[in-house]
């Protein structure tokens, strides 16, 4: 387990994780898939999951009460510098600067409850790109949102809505 703890920890390949602590690159991988298994099934449940019904609820109230009717959270693209990224693969995660970057989205909650997250693929450098292979918005686009009905100013909306800053589309 210490193997796949620094991989995860540092950022580190399963070669550095050989050499440094002289196991196999396969068991290194192997501990890895294990541990990830293990985090999964303990965490699954309760925190790797979209929002059920009854949070949906719960989001809509405390956005009501907070006076943004019909949201459901926030959304917002963090772009980390990939240190120890390959070097055959670099050109593929550079985008508007210089260093590779690994684009990570997220979806919070005021409570900092973060019930999506979606890490980008190569060659999607910025935060368009991974809007666009990101499920939150294609679960939108086909359909598969959530009921959601309020008023604002006379208008009636059937779809909660997300806080963004400037980069995402109206």
């Amino acid at each position: 387990m210490i193997a796949a703890i620094r991989m995860l920890a540092y950022g580190v390949s399963d070669d550095f994780v050989d050499e440094y602590l002289t196991i196999g690159v396969s068991t290194v991988i192997k501990s890895l898939k294990i541990f990830v298994k293990v985090v999964v099934s303990i965490f699954f449940e309760e925190y790797l999951r979209s929002p059920n019904n009854n949070d949906i609820a719960r989001l809509l109230a405390v956005g009501q009460h907070r006076g943004f009717l019909g949201m459901l959270g926030s959304i917002d693209c963090m772009h980390w510098k990939w240190k120890n990224c390959p070097s055959k693969w670099k050109g593929q995660y550079i985008g508007h600067t210089r260093d590779p970057t690994i684009i990570l989205e997220i979806v919070a909650s005021y409570d900092l409850w973060i019930w999506h997250a979606f890490f980008e693929l190569s060659r999607s450098h910025n935060d368009i790109k991974v809007l666009g292979w990101s499920s939150v918005f294609s679960e939108l686009a086909e359909g598969h949102a959530s009921s959601v009905n309020y008023s604002i100013n006379g208008n009636d909306y059937s779809m909660g809505y997300y806080l963004a800053d400037g980069i995402y589309l109206a």
